[in-house]
């Protein structure tokens, strides 16, 4: 087994509780982490990933499981913070259900319950540095790749995330060389899952279109496809800037146009087509590999699939 030398990899604690915090850095301490920071609030934790990412972070859900769990999914979508792959370990004193569903949603790495000895800490940690899992990217998620079985078929765009943690306990690199590596992989990382976001997200906007086609404009459904709609072309556009992908913003400005059109009960028909028309044409923009033919019998597909799964679902 390989020795891991922790001293040098900067760590960062969130728990509003001081009894916790004091807790869980006596463990790291323990486990040979110099270089540890804590702070009691939310504010703090996001100010700290958001200018000094840290090498690995512990979080505290404890009362406030949506909102850390919402901070941890922007900063993996890459909308916040210089390093959206940061090892993140989530620690609470309850497992229930909601809270591992939305910690595994968030795209953590892992929840830790308390109390844990460091004995247990150390050995997470250590998977973490020498087996941590490759990341996948959907339209709806960026994290660590926990599918099995049958969901192993599930198109996702695989990479290995960039591990500053790994750099320093296990490889042992000198700050100069650690630097250097770390801003390439972060760069190459960064770009590839801008590029991955914005094709899978585009495509999500021609599921929707073709979802809402079929919906009923005072369905609750399609209240929400809409508000997501807008959501993720809002995403695409922002997205997009400063990118060889500008262009995008006119297509996206059309999509949200249609939606105005929709929420002001102008002509469905029209809204419907502007909103299809823009749609295809931003898809074809990020892959411009395939015909429109092809796109168009992808997202047909995906539909069926979308529209099985939610029949079982309520029929379950």
């Amino acid at each position: 087994m390989a020795q891991l030398s922790f001293d040098n990899a900067e760590t960062l604690i969130y728990d509003p509780v001081p009894g916790n915090r004091t807790a869980t850095r006596a463990a790291l301490f323990n486990l040979g982490f110099r270089r540890i920071e804590t702070v009691a609030t939310l504010d703090a934790l996001g100010e700290c990933i958001m200018h000094r990412p840290p090498d690995l972070a512990l979080c505290e859900a404890q009362g406030v499981e949506s909102e850390l769990c919402g901070m941890i999914q922007s900063l993996r979508q890459g909308v916040s913070g210089y390093n959206p792959f940061v090892v993140i370990i989530v620690t609470a004193w309850e497992n229930h259900d909601s809270l591992v569903r939305r910690v595994v949603n968030s795209g953590a790495d892992d929840l830790l319950l308390r109390p844990f000895s460091p004995a247990v800490l150390g050995n997470r940690i250590r998977l973490h540095v020498e087996r941590r899992k490759g990341f996948i990217i959907t339209s709806d998620y960026v994290g660590p790749d926990r599918r099995r079985g049958p969901m192993r078929n599930w198109q996702a765009d695989l990479f290995e995330p960039p591990n500053s943690l790994k750099m320093k306990v296990l490889e042992k690199l000198s700050d100069e060389v650690l630097n250097q590596r770390l801003d390439v992989q972060l760069r190459d990382a960064r770009a590839t899952l801008n590029s991955v976001k914005l094709r899978r997200d585009a495509f999500q906007i021609c599921v929707l279109w073709r979802l809402m086609q079929e919906e009923r404009g005072d369905s609750d459904k399609y209240e929400v496809d809409l508000a997501h709609l807008k959501d993720v072309t809002r995403g695409v556009a922002r997205r997009s800037l400063d990118t060889q992908f500008e262009d995008a913003s006119e297509w996206c400005d059309s999509v949200l146009a249609a939606i105005d059109g929709l929420e002001a009960g102008a002509d469905r028909g029209a809204s419907m087509h502007l909103l299809g028309h823009a749609a295809l044409n931003l898809n074809q923009m990020f892959s411009p590999g395939k015909s429109a033919g092809d796109h168009l019998a992808e997202i047909d597909a995906t539909v069926a699939i979308v529209k099985a799964r939610t029949e079982t679902a309520m029929a379950s």
